[in-house]
């Protein structure tokens, strides 16, 4: 991959995690604008029970299995399709236990930017895993979960072409 021309101009886009790493490059580089998606454009806005269980570094206690069997047995309580818990379970079951642990320390550790500039927040009113409700969003999709990008591509995308294509 090749670094950032930032002579140019550009935007920066990150889902989940993603936009966590987007939300620190833009401190850096300046875009002329950063899309998160199912993210948080600050540290501030990450539930405050996730803050509670990495003052006590339980991401690093509880084993990864542990929390691969509960994400599991969670999908028979949620509200997404049939067709996306299958994708989310093959996604835990096969996601690499070293990686896990290592962005659960990351997410919860994260002491991101007090503020974003010239941003763009999509962001799920059924996301559970960074709810709504400690976060402002400039654009909510109705009934999406965390992984709407999943199964609401044409929504989201549709608020992408709107605002990456302004100048």
């Amino acid at each position: 991959s090749s670094p950032i021309d930032s002579s140019e101009k550009f935007s920066l886009v990150g889902v989940s995690m993603g936009g966590m790493v987007a939300t620190e490059i833009a401190t850096r580089l300046n875009p002329a604008q950063t899309v998160l998606i199912s993210s948080v454009p600050s540290s501030s806005q990450i539930p405050f029970y996730f803050k509670w269980a990495s003052k006590f570094n339980l991401q690093q206690l509880v084993p990864v299995s542990l929390f691969k069997s509960a994400s599991i047995l969670k999908r028979f309580f949620t509200t997404e399709t049939p067709e996306d818990k299958i994708i989310l379970k093959q996604l835990i079951r096969e996601s690499d236990p070293v990686f896990v642990k290592w962005a659960m320390d990351a997410i919860l550790k994260w002491d991101g930017p007090g503020s974003l500039i010239n941003y763009v927040h999509i962001h799920g009113t059924r996301d559970e895993l960074l709810p709504l409700r400690f976060t402002k969003p400039t654009h909510k999709i109705a009934k999406g979960g965390h992984l709407m990008v999943l199964n609401r591509a044409d929504e989201i995308n549709q608020i992408l072409s709107e605002v990456l294509s302004e100048d």
